[in-house]
């Protein structure tokens, strides 16, 4: 998957946004304020990180070389996921809606609120 299938599926999700927070290289896209993906557009291979439930972060690195825990973020709960290996592309995608899950889930009953209305 390239950075422009990545950016066009997390844009097309509810309530996302993207941001340039960092830096003018890290991209992040955020479901009502929070983050849930970043990538860095000079980063060779693309790579993408996302959150992920810690137990299952520790199966995935365990069962695919191309995720790792997650490059300067908290390694319970971040994957850094190479997207230009080997993986298929509908775990890419389901591993971004798990993503995007885990923070919605996470929100404010007045955010998820605002979120449903949108």
């Amino acid at each position: 998957m390239n950075v422009e299938i990545f950016r066009d599926y997390c844009l097309a999700k509810k309530g996302v946004t993207e941001e340039f927070p960092f830096d003018e290289n890290t991209l992040v896209f955020k479901v009502m304020g929070k983050m849930f993906a970043l990538t860095g557009l000079n980063r060779i291979p693309f790579s993408v990180n996302l959150k992920c439930n810690p137990d299952r972060a520790i199966e995935l690195r365990e069962y695919h070389p191309e995720i790792t825990p997650g490059y300067h973020m908290s390694k319970t709960h971040w994957n850094t996921i190479d997207f230009t290996g080997g993986l298929p592309t509908d775990l890419l995608f389901e591993l971004i809606d798990h993503s995007y899950d885990l923070v919605v889930n996470s929100l404010t009953k007045k955010l998820k609120q605002e979120l449903e209305n949108l």
